[in-house]
């Protein structure tokens, strides 16, 4: 029998030792790590080289403390906690920011310390989606209540990438990219996606026109710093380009030959991507894109795909002007079209509701 001054000191060592155990990795099996576990990520700093902060489409991280998105429609997405978030904008920028899903919220000419939260969160795990529109769009991270930081956000695995001018890039819609139909359908795929586009380009480099047939292989829309294709690879590409080409003089032949060689070379860096050459809504140069997807096919590339748009815009209801440029309703109507050609080719369920007019 143990005395009482015994027990009490085996007590009082039980109460140190388990504790101790169990801290450091030991003690009963109830108080470990469930087997196959997976630990948490660690929480972030917010800093542009957060490894929880996922950046969309092509940025100029060359700077470890400000990132640049290079083309239009970039964006950058994560999840954290506390019921505060702040993000820091180097001048006078026009943004987009969502938290939770919802909608994207304008901030107009902001800079410094901005206040994305001026009505606290309740307390958990928030996400939060930016894109710039315009201005200084150089991103320098995001601040948070004491305690808080950054977790791992859910990002889809599929990514689309649109390729085009000024109508890709969501010229005199309301939102500029946020409602070009590139941006509409990758949301309703629930994909990544992003926009290689910029007002007045064209496919062929001609004077007054810079062509896509070689600045889409850059990391931004100026320039002539090439772009790691290693950063990312697409699930498919739509292209649509030729709208602009028509007025610096580019010729049938030229138009042919340069659509056939961009297409040769976009597979080069993209191997398995499926590739959705698109009419133009003018038809200009129908006939050489049809050629230039028929000498890719020839060639042995199945996946190159082109897609018929006759009858998908109306004039005087889908367009904001008579150059060609969709409103949000036609940009949305374009991007109903595509969802039904775009979702079965990169394994996605095609939306429910209206996929046509």
């Amino acid at each position: 029998m143990m005395s009482a001054l015994t027990r009490r000191v085996a007590l009082l060592v039980a109460a140190v030792v388990v504790p101790l155990l169990v801290m450091f990795g030991g003690g009963p099996a109830t108080a470990a790590t469930p087997a196959g576990t997976v630990a948490p990520a660690a929480v972030g700093d917010g800093s542009p080289t957060d490894p929880n902060i996922a950046y969309v489409g092509r940025w100029d991280t060359t700077s470890s403390t400000l990132y640049v998105p290079s083309w239009t429609g970039a964006y950058l997405q994560t999840a954290f906690t506390g019921r505060t978030l702040r993000i820091r904008q180097r001048d006078a920028v026009n943004m987009y920011v969502r938290i939770d899903g919802g909608a994207d919220v304008f901030f107009a000419g902001v800079r410094g310390t901005v206040n994305l939260t001026p009505q606290p969160l309740a307390a958990g795990t928030h996400r939060l989606r930016v894109s710039y529109r315009s201005g200084d769009t150089v991103f320098q991270g995001v601040l948070f209540a004491p305690g808080a930081g950054t977790a791992a956000p859910t990002v889809p695995t599929r990514l689309v990438e649109f390729v085009g001018d000024s109508i890709t890039a969501g010229f005199s819609d309301t939102k500029l990219a946020l409602s070009a139909y590139g941006w509409v359908l990758g949301e309703k795929l629930g994909v990544r996606h992003t926009q290689i586009a910029r007002s007045g380009y064209c496919l062929v480099a001609q004077t007054g026109c810079v062509g896509q047939s070689t600045q889409f292989f850059q990391l931004g829309s100026t320039g002539t710093t090439a772009w790691n294709f290693a950063r990312y690879q697409a699930s498919a590409v739509v292209i649509n380009l030729g709208t602009n080409d028509i007025g610096h003089g580019v010729t049938g032949a030229q138009f042919r030959a340069a659509y056939t060689t961009f297409l040769r070379d976009i597979r080069a860096r993209y191997p398995s991507a499926v590739l959705f050459v698109m009419e133009t809504f003018k038809r200009r140069y129908l006939a050489e894109t049809r050629a230039a997807v028929a000498a890719r096919n020839s060639a042995g590339d199945p996946n190159v795909r082109f897609v018929n748009t006759e009858g998908w815009l109306t004039v005087g209801a889908d367009y904001t002007d008579t150059d060609g440029h969709p409103n949000d309703a036609g940009h949305v109507k374009v991007a109903n079209r595509l969802a039904p050609i775009i979702a079965p080719a990169i394994g996605v369920p095609v939306p429910a509701g209206r996929t046509g007019r």
